[in-house]
């Protein structure tokens, strides 16, 4: 593969990755304000932090490499994370448990799609001097953290849902 394809593939990884997690974001600002005032809304929020972090961290990444975000993939994600309050059914009000369950699983994916990223540029890293200062090892370990919360947040999920059947 030549470089600059490789280059091309980095550019199009990394943009699809900020575009997930502009989903994600949204996705947790409407989580967090479904659940306010209760211990979930609190949960929520913590994540909304990390994850919005992590967003930045990538943006930082990015830049470094002199790779623009795409709107368009931007775009699509967020109408994406719209369309998908339909399937999860986000009103007015709080999710029903289904609907709470599937919105936790759909995080877990997301953050499972993170972890992979800081792996895959761990592993490249050596070869991008603008990598190098980047501490891929904690930037994994806190996506582990963060599955590790919303697995919790999504067992107590399906136990109150499924528990009455």
């Amino acid at each position: 593969m030549k470089r600059s394809e490789a280059r091309d593939d980095l550019e199009t990884y990394l943009q699809d990755h900020y575009a997930g997690a502009v989903g994600a974001i949204e996705l947790l600002d409407h989580l967090g304000e479904a659940h306010r005032g209760k211990p979930l809304g609190e949960f929520f929020q913590l994540l909304h932090t990390d994850v919005q972090a992590d967003h930045e961290t990538l943006h930082k990444i990015m830049t470094a490499l002199e790779i623009d975000e795409s709107s368009v993939r931007n775009a699509g994600a967020w109408i994406a994370e719209k369309f998908g309050r339909g399937k999860l059914g986000f009103g007015g009000g709080e999710t029903s448990g289904i609907r709470l369950l599937q919105a936790l699983e759909s995080l877990f994916l997301g953050i499972t799609g993170k972890r992979l990223l800081w792996r895959a540029l761990q592993a490249v890293h050596e070869a991008e001097p603008s990598l190098a200062h980047t501490d891929f090892d904690s930037l994994e370990k806190r996506a582990v953290d963060q599955l590790e919360r919303v697995q919790t947040q999504r067992l107590e999920a399906a136990r109150a849902t499924f528990q009455k059947i």
